[in-house]
């Protein structure tokens, strides 16, 4: 694969890759705000983060793509369900790894990956809200020169156009409802 596909498919990756550091981010701050010492809080940021990052990015590229439905919850869930509690495994093992020397795995993995599952619908949410903020931003910048962000870029504004249109058609309903009422 050569260097220009690669820094384009970079491009369309960024802003999930990015969602992915702030999560990681938060974690490592609320470690601190917990009284965690400085150097325990920044394994965690990049513990959690780092993995996070990477799947976020992988995300970001799935919906470039169109594998993932642009703006529906379910595909995120799908793919948090999965990624985040093995981004959570990732992150009890290395933290354990960078803190002790020796890798270990939570007492009981199973319950551990089922509760991560559980929550991850929360995770995939807040992934989700922030990356539709920053991702349909970010690609109509890269257009210019990455076809491929123009393309899902022009798939995201036809989305929102039609987003918009429904909404204002339910206004127009809402409005005659009422004064039919009166």
């Amino acid at each position: 694969m050569d260097t220009t596909r690669l820094l384009r498919l970079g491009e369309l990756a960024l802003p999930g890759f990015v969602v992915g550091l702030i999560a990681g981010a938060v974690a490592g701050g609320l470690a601190g705000i917990v009284g965690q010492p400085i150097g325990w809080a920044l394994v965690s940021m990049l513990a959690l983060g780092v993995p996070l990052a990477l799947l976020g990015g992988g995300y970001g590229l799935l919906a470039a793509f169109r594998k993932v439905r642009i703006g529906a919850f379910a595909p995120a869930a799908l793919f948090w369900l999965i990624g985040f509690p093995l981004a959570r495994l990732a992150h009890e093992v290395l933290t354990y790894l960078i803190l002790t020397g020796e890798p270990q795995l939570p007492p009981d993995v199973l319950g551990f990956l089922a509760y991560q599952g559980i929550i991850s619908a929360g995770f995939a949410i807040g992934f989700l809200w922030l990356h539709e903020r920053i991702a349909p931003r970010w690609w109509r910048r890269m257009a210019p020169h990455n076809p491929e962000a123009a393309e899902i870029y022009s798939v995201y504004a036809a989305y929102a156009k039609h987003v918009y249109e429904q909404r204002q058609a339910r206004r127009r309903s809402r409005g005659r409802a009422t004064t039919q009422q009166r």
